[in-house]
């Protein structure tokens, strides 16, 4: 495992010893969490990852995972020495045309469901000139698809991931709502459908690729839900698993508080077939009402430390303040 020590990377970790595996985790150090099962570590940056390939093929592995494929660069300094066995990547939804039609708040959308045929972004580098700049300047998994596939690896497109541990807190919009006893929140109109997955779901699409490799060999699958909510129907998925009510007030567009905007108008859905993974991999996750309620009862036992507990951005737009 290329990573391993956080969220989608740890699940899949504690899975696979679970079921009996032997792992080795290669990380940079930065994160050890005391509860991971114990299993073999390697420090070393990736840029740096030569100086460690004699110990991982001494490892003798039937796969490679590779968690954080993140640029061009991360993958030229590791593809050339991982063995000859069955190499799985984590990549994203984020490679699609209609990705792109989606933040640009395009008004002539391209059709949906997507499958692993359709339109990739002409675009690159989504988060140049954005406030995510510094951290990922040269992200772009449309440069790292390529190179494990050519190798015969599998690429995993995963929807948007949420549950325990996520570090991008994807319920937090609602749940600090919660946490706040809101009866009211403004929104858009909240119809935009995006793909979302469990990371327990995530884990089981790689180790569906992990124990087919003549079928996942080479291939790109998408990963997601069964079902994909609107944005609005999910805030009520939250809040109910969350034990609150809380009416949902339409507002318009340019009223809305910052962390809500994700409510806003859109023409362009991410609605996205699985069809392939299930058919190919046998992949069946969770259903997405159950697994929300795990989400949301692991993130309200623990509250991020840097909650927004000011809601004078709701009063604006609700009208309640001036």
């Amino acid at each position: 495992m290329i990573g391993g020590t956080e969220f989608i990377g740890r699940r899949l970790v504690e899975i696979l010893i679970s079921r009996g595996d032997e792992v080795m985790i290669i990380h940079r150090g930065r994160t050890e969490p005391d509860d991971l099962p114990q299993c073999v570590h390697l420090h070393v940056d990736r840029r740096e990852f030569s100086t460690v390939a004699k110990q991982v093929k001494a490892f003798r592995p039937d796969a490679v995972v590779d968690t954080i494929a993140l640029t061009r660069a991360g993958v030229e300094t590791v593809l050339p020495h991982l063995p000859d066995v069955h190499l799985v990547m984590l990549s994203s939804m984020d490679v699609y045309h209609a990705y792109e039609l989606y933040l640009a708040d395009d008004k002539t959308p391209m059709s949906v469901p997507l499958t692993e045929e359709s339109p990739l972004r002409q675009s690159r580098y989504l988060y140049r000139g954005t406030d995510r700049e510094a951290d990922d300047y040269d992200y772009e998994k449309l440069d790292v698809e390529p190179a494990f596939l050519e190798r015969g690896g599998t690429a995993l497109r995963l929807a948007m991931i949420y549950g325990p541990r996520d570090p991008q807190r994807r319920e937090e919009f609602v749940l600090r709502r919660v946490r706040g006893r809101r009866e009211k929140i403004p929104v858009g109109p909240g119809a935009t459908l995006l793909p979302r997955l469990y990371v327990d779901d995530a884990a089981a699409s790689v180790l569906a690729s992990l124990d087919r490799p003549s079928v996942a060999a080479g291939e790109v699958f998408n990963i997601g839900e069964t079902s994909t909510y609107s944005i609005q129907s999910w805030m009520h998925l939250i809040m109910t698993a969350a034990g609150h009510t809380a009416e949902l007030v339409r507002v318009p567009d340019d009223k809305l508080p910052e962390d809500l905007l994700v409510t806003r108008t859109t023409a362009q859905h991410l609605l996205v077939s699985s069809q392939k993974a299930r058919a190919l991999l046998d992949f069946q996750p969770e259903d997405p009402a159950t697994a929300i309620i795990h989400s949301v009862r692991w993130h309200l036992q623990h509250p991020p430390a840097d909650s927004r507990t000011d809601f004078t951005e709701d009063d604006r737009a609700l009208g309640l303040s001036s």
